[in-house]
């Protein structure tokens, strides 16, 4: 892990409160916005006050930041409740501020409070640091946007409470990532009486609970596991940073794999024709072609009814990894979580014939002018079906 990384695990596990979400276009004022600073959203007021603003008021208080532990702001706090308006942000940074370049689309930002003044801030760049700070803390990117919860409750709802609880204690070891998947889309189903046409009707949002049930889910799995583990002095320090690392790569191992089972399970409810992990040229294996390897590899079938799509969590350093993995179709598509990516990186991804396909909640964080060409579930599916 980066320094930088690793003082963030370390602020926000030592904080008062915490709080984590992706920069958006709207932040750096590329969507037009006129509103300076980072908007930050109700739930997270006790971030900034100890009582949420009254509707009618405004209110504020100066505080510093340190960012990356390396220079200090005297930044604003400040709740806006007059007129129509109802909302807070932490505004001043500074003239030479370096966070609300364009670049900065898609970074994650956290902020820590160590005081009622004073507070620390970091700007994740790489999705190995997001992906980092995600499995550390065990968070989903749909649960970004709110205070970090640092004691990791596994459910806010009584009745999935119990159920993984139920789950979790006819297990002596962690589920194989296929399993895990299966058992958190049935625990999230049958408690909601989800069935496959509510899966087709609304794909975006029955993706984002399964992966959100399937974190609290791994969470139990943890809990009682390592549990024995870690209650239990290490006879040295070695031993102890490979226990982190064993939990840390198991985190990451299944995020990524766990999406492309949930994906699967969201295809097969539509009725497409697809096939995973099809060998293509010089030993690729891309996430999903429709319909299927056989129709890849007959020089007779439409070139324009094959369709690639690749998965990842996060994608602002990983896309071009999918760019030579179907070299019959020349658009590709990516899914991601990622919430925002930079204008420049959303220019070379146009340039390349890539699309980008995120969950409709999600669209709204990329630059107005690229939006139009992104895919939301929903729609892609609904552009499979018509070339099946």
């Amino acid at each position: 892990m980066s320094d930088i990384l690793n003082s963030a695990i370390a602020k926000v596990q030592s904080s008062r409160h915490a709080f984590c979400r992706f920069i958006t276009a709207n932040d750096t004022g590329k969507n037009g916005s006129h509103q300076a600073g980072f908007y930050i959203p109700k739930c997270a007021a006790l971030l900034l006050f100890d009582k949420p603003g009254t509707k009618g008021e405004n209110k504020s208080k100066l505080v510093k930041v340190k960012w990356q532990d390396d220079f200090v702001t005297d930044s604003r706090f400040i709740y806006y409740g007059q007129g129509t308006r109802n909302e807070y942000r932490i505004t001043r940074f500074g003239k030479n501020f370096p966070f609300f370049e364009e670049e900065n689309v898609g970074d994650l930002l956290i902020i820590a409070q160590e005081s009622d003044d004073y507070y620390h801030g970091f700007v994740l760049q790489t999705d190995q640091e997001i992906d980092d700070f995600f499995a550390y803390f065990n968070l989903s990117p749909e649960m970004t946007n709110q205070l970090i919860d640092i004691s990791q409750p596994i459910s806010s709802e009584e009745q999935v409470h119990i159920r993984i609880q139920e789950v979790v204690s006819s297990y002596t070891d962690f589920p194989g990532t296929i399993q895990m998947a299966q058992l958190a889309r049935d625990l999230y189903n049958n408690i909601h009486n989800i069935t496959n046409t509510e899966i087709s009707k609304n794909p975006d949002l029955q993706l984002l609970k399964w992966i959100d049930t399937e974190y609290c889910l791994f969470r139990g799995f943890e809990e009682k596991i390592y549990a024995p583990i870690y209650s239990k002095p290490f006879a040295n320090c070695q031993e102890l940073v490979q226990f982190s690392n064993a939990i840390l790569n198991r985190r990451k191992s299944r995020a990524g794999k766990s999406l492309e089972h949930h994906l699967a399970t969201i295809f097969t409810a539509a009725q497409l024709r697809f096939e995973e992990q099809v060998i293509t040229e010089d030993n690729k294996k891309p996430d999903f072609i429709f319909p299927s390897g056989e129709a890849y590899h007959n020089l007779s079938f439409p070139t324009d009814k094959l369709v690639f799509l690749g998965a990842k969590t996060t994608c602002k350093d990983r896309w071009r990894q999918v760019l030579n993995e179907a070299n019959r179709i020349d658009v590709k598509y990516l899914f991601t979580l990622q919430q925002g990516i930079s204008r420049n990186q959303l220019q070379e991804m146009k340039h390349e014939h890539l699309k980008l396909v995120v969950p409709e909640a999600y669209k709204s964080f990329f630059d107005k002018e690229f939006q139009p060409e992104i895919e939301t579930l929903g729609s892609f599916i609904t552009m499979v079906k018509s070339k099946q």
